[in-house]
């Protein structure tokens, strides 16, 4: 089949771009700086993926990145606004967009992939468009397919990363509200193949998905983790909500912020797969895909914030 994935060349991108490369599939990448996007080539034979433009506020490019596709994956979102790059705009409105020219062209394969805690009625605007997005997708495309992850780790992601950097250079590390805000993160390469077996039919048609991990962990216990792969010893500082907020309301001013009071917002919901979708077999599990555990994944890329580099033995 011919793929064409929106946000391919993200973290969670190239990650889909391999899976369905590995398949056999042909991808094109619709991003908005194909020159940026070199990086994916090696991921397939030639001539196999190809980057176009495209950028989710014009519609014709839209259309165009489509035309002639077999499948339709939508990963674009972003954690934090900026500029022209808002939560209405891209996790709202730019899924509209993809699925109605997923619709326009004739086709009912779509997978978009939210988030867990997409709610409407959520006070952070994160969630509420996230939520708006998947009514918009399912609206168009009553038969796309929507992945709903946890926290997605692996080698370049935006959590573990960040907090394994800071505690290279800080004395201290927050624990926003406590830290008792649970998670359940799920491996970027099982997000991955859930997503190629939504492009192949192999998923329940109009199903929304919730993908997490194998175990279940508060962000302090997260925190400790990271530390412990590390190889430091680092102060975990309770952070009240209110102070947090206030933080979250400096921080995002500046260009690529911390921490924002969206984000701040966010924490307050824990962030774990839901009881129904455990009882409605809207699962990992039931895609037959075994989950993949932290342990297993987060020494093969933390161990570069060790003092002693990768043949340092990390902390027990």
């Amino acid at each position: 089949m011919l793929v064409t994935v929106f946000g391919g060349s993200g973290f969670l991108g190239r990650h889909v771009v391999r899976a369905l490369a590995k398949r056999g599939h042909r991808v094109r990448v619709a991003v908005r700086r194909p020159d940026l996007a070199g990086h994916l080539q090696p991921l397939g034979t030639p001539g196999q993926i190809m980057a176009v433009q495209a950028n989710l506020r014009y519609p014709e490019s839209v259309s165009r990145a489509i035309k002639g596709a077999d499948a339709v994956v939508n990963l674009v979102g972003i954690l934090a606004e900026g500029g022209r790059q808002s939560f209405d705009a891209v996790q709202a409105d730019g899924a509209a967009a993809i699925a109605r020219a997923t619709s326009d062209e004739g086709l009912t394969r779509l997978v978009h992939v939210s988030a867990i805690g997409a709610d409407l009625a959520s006070e952070a605007n994160y969630a509420r468009t996230k939520a708006a997005g998947e009514n918009a997708v399912l609206d168009s495309v009553p038969d796309a397919v929507i992945l709903r992850p946890s926290i997605v780790f692996g080698p370049e992601d935006g959590f573990f990363n960040r907090f394994a950097g800071l505690a290279k250079m800080l004395p201290v590390l927050p624990l926003i509200g406590g830290g008792q805000t649970r998670f359940q993160p799920v491996y970027v390469g099982d997000v991955a193949e859930a997503v190629a077996r939504g492009v192949e039919g192999k998923l329940r048609a109009g199903e929304t998905y919730e993908l997490g991990g194998p175990a279940v962990r508060t962000f302090e216990e997260l925190l400790r983790l990271t530390l412990k792969e590390i190889g430091k010893k680092r102060l975990l500082l309770p952070i009240p909500w209110p102070i947090a907020k206030l933080q979250g309301a400096i921080f995002q001013i500046l260009p690529n912020p911390l921490l924002t009071v969206d984000q701040v917002t966010l924490l307050k919901t824990d962030n774990v797969v839901s009881a129904d979708a455990i009882e409605e077999g809207r699962t990992l599990s039931d895609m037959g895909i075994v989950a993949t555990p932290l342990e297993s994944v987060l020494p093969t890329y933390l161990w570069r914030f060790r003092t002693g580099g990768q043949f340092a033995t990390a902390q027990r």
